[in-house]
């Protein structure tokens, strides 16, 4: 059986190119207080582009850098799509990276 890592690390890095290129990345992260928050997603301190960018993608890279157990199960994607309803932003291949995360993780 394949593995997942290789996957896993070539979608993240597909998923920061789009967050850059529809230009959702900051050039500063947040304050320690905000990503410090004990909240899913850190919806009371974070955008959740801010939250792919400073706490999901470093998390993330960091399991496939080390080999360690993934989550089997994400569900990123509907959230995007959620979030950015009724935005004008270019989001489709955006959301569709994180669709691809999602079912990838599932498949193991």
């Amino acid at each position: 059986m394949k593995s997942i890592y290789p996957d896993i690390a070539t979608l993240l890095l597909e998923l920061e190119a789009e967050m850059r290129a529809v230009e959702l990345w900051d050039a500063e992260p947040p304050s320690a207080e905000a990503l410090a928050s004990t909240q899913p997603f850190c919806v009371d301190t974070l955008t959740l582009p801010q939250w792919l960018q400073f706490v999901f993608l470093p998390r993330m890279s960091q399991l496939v850098e080390l080999e360690q157990p993934l989550p089997g199960k994400c569900g990123i994607a509907p959230m995007a799509e959620e979030y950015f309803r009724g935005t004008d932003l270019p989001i489709a291949g955006l959301t569709r990276k994180l669709l691809d995360i999602d079912e990838r993780l599932e498949r193991g």
